[in-house]
C-alpha cells in the first residue's frame, strides 16, 4: 500500500512538473511573439519600391557607351538615366552623339500607370510606350530600340 501511495505521489509530481513546463513554454512563446511585433528593424515591402533613378546599361543589348542605328542613322549613346517617381510621373535623359559629332542631351517626361510589373507611359508631346520592371531592372522598347536600366 505504501508503494502504491508513493507511485501516485510520483505520478502527481511528474504531472505537475509537466504542466508547469508547458506553462513556461507557452509564456516564453507569448513573450517572443510580443517582442517580435515590436522589432523596429522589420521592413515591410512598399508598393513604391520601384521608384527611383535607374542608370542606362545597354541599348539593343550593347553595353553603354554603344553605337546604335536609329532610323538608318548611326549614333553613339554615351549615357542615360530613367527616373520613376512615386507620384505617377517619370522621365528619361539620354546623352548621345549624332553623326554631326556634337554631343547632345535629350530629356523627356511622361505620366504613367502601373499594372503589376508594367509601366504604361504617355510622353508629353509624343506617343505611348511600355516598360517592364523586374527587381532592380527597368527595360523599355522605344521606337524599336531596347533600353535596359539598373537601379
Amino acid at each position: 500500500m505504501a508503494t502504491m501511495k508513493s507511485e501516485q505521489n510520483a505520478m502527481s509530481l511528474e504531472s505537475a512538473t509537466t504542466s508547469r513546463n508547458a506553462l513556461h513554454l507557452c509564456l516564453l512563446l507569448t513573450i517572443g511573439l510580443f517582442l517580435s511585433g515590436c522589432n523596429q528593424d522589420v521592413k515591410v515591402a512598399n508598393a513604391n519600391d520601384f521608384s527611383g533613378v535607374y542608370t542606362l546599361v545597354t541599348v539593343n543589348g550593347n553595353q553603354v557607351p554603344a553605337t546604335v542605328s536609329h532610323d538608318g542613322t548611326a549614333l553613339q549613346v554615351r549615357s542615360g538615366t530613367f527616373t520613376i517617381n512615386a507620384d505617377g510621373t517619370c522621365g528619361s535623359k539620354v546623352v548621345f552623339v549624332p553623326p554631326s559629332g556634337a554631343e547632345a542631351t535629350r530629356e523627356v517626361s511622361a505620366t504613367y500607370t502601373r499594372e503589376g510589373q508594367t509601366l504604361n507611359m504617355q510622353w508629353k508631346g509624343a506617343g505611348r510606350t511600355t516598360g517592364t520592371i523586374q527587381g532592380k531592372t527597368f527595360t523599355m522598347n522605344n521606337e524599336g530600340m531596347v533600353f535596359a536600366y539598373k537601379k
